[in-house]
């Protein structure tokens, strides 16, 4: 047995810190490299993962290293190669809770990811990965209409408005780009959209990544979309003037410039150009902080055609 505190570096892994273990015991010769979890570790239970029902949550890239490995050590040591390998998380399961192993159907532990066995500071990948396994998970249950939100906040409100299952909510953060990238080669019948006024104001104006680091609030581009619902030139210069999107949002509602649904309608056809003809109906809701909703556009899907309600 051997053990490792595991270091995430820069990326934003719940798992940074935890003690890791692997155990290795010897089999019969022909049974090959069999995986097992250990405590702290999940189990499959939900079709839809690159993994079948019942098998411990080892991704196939940590599988594939840990065989090469092992298929070294036995041909240096003359050793058949043939061995169970135990993979532990101490506080596993507790750590479970802050990731989305339990809306995947991943019971009792953490995931044992991996795409390179090497950790790019900030890549986000883990985060990205669940993303698409939340796509995979929801398509294999027959999902028909998801939605991916950019927090809590924005999953209540879908909830309360839509009556989505758990499954079928994908928790996308700023990654709006990942989420509408793998549902163009994956998708569904429905894609919902729902977060922040500020933030879906970003994926208005184009951009895919809505974090503060990568992409800001862009006023000038409010102020022109006011522009084209109504507003008056002192209130168009007034929006681009504004300190925060709220701000800018707030000026048009007291105007009865509807901004919040012109944001929405904008991300919605940002999205579907990132779709590229996909046959997936999209809408967008816009909520302010409280989660009340400040936006909404209709579904609508290729070309134009209004989706299913």
């Amino acid at each position: 047995m051997a053990g490792v505190v595991k270091d995430a570096g820069d990326d934003p892994d719940v798992t940074h810190g935890a003690l890791i273990r692997a155990r290795v015991r010897a089999l019969p010769a022909g049974s090959g490299v069999v995986f097992k979890a250990g405590p702290g570790v999940g189990t499959v239970t939900r079709p839809g993962l690159p993994l079948d029902v019942g098998e411990p949550a080892i991704n196939p890239v940590p599988r594939q290293l840990i065989r090469e490995h092992l298929a070294a050590v036995a041909a240096r040591c003359g050793g058949s190669g043939d061995v169970e390998v135990e993979i532990s998380v101490d506080h596993g399961a507790e750590i479970a809770r802050s990731t989305w192993n339990p809306r995947l159907g991943i019971l009792g532990g953490l995931s044992i990811l991996g795409t390179t066995g090497i950790v790019v500071p900030y890549s986000c990948s883990a985060w990205i990965d669940s993303i698409r396994r939340g796509v995979d998970v929801a398509r294999a249950a027959g999902r028909r209409h998801v939605a991916g939100c950019t927090g809590s906040t924005s999953e209540k409100t879908v909830v309360a408005l839509h009556h989505l299952p758990e499954d079928a909510l994908l928790d996308m953060g700023d990654f709006a780009g990942a989420v509408l990238k793998y549902i163009r080669r994956h998708p569904v019948d429905r894609l919902t959209l729902c977060g922040g006024f500020a933030k879906l104001s970003k994926l208005a104006a184009g951009h895919l990544d809505l974090h503060s680091a990568r992409s800001q609030v862009d006023k000038g581009f409010l102020a022109e979309l006011a522009r084209r619902g109504g507003a008056d030139e002192p209130l168009a210069t007034a929006v681009a003037e504004a300190n925060t999107g709220l701000a800018a949002l707030q000026l048009c509602a007291a105007a009865g410039v509807p901004l919040g649904d012109l944001v929405a309608a904008t991300a919605r056809d940002e999205a579907l150009a990132v779709l590229r003809g996909a046959p997936v109906a999209v809408d967008v809701i816009c909520i302010d902080r409280a989660g009340m909703v400040v936006g909404r556009a209709e579904p609508r899907g290729p070309e134009g055609r209004r989706g299913s309600a």
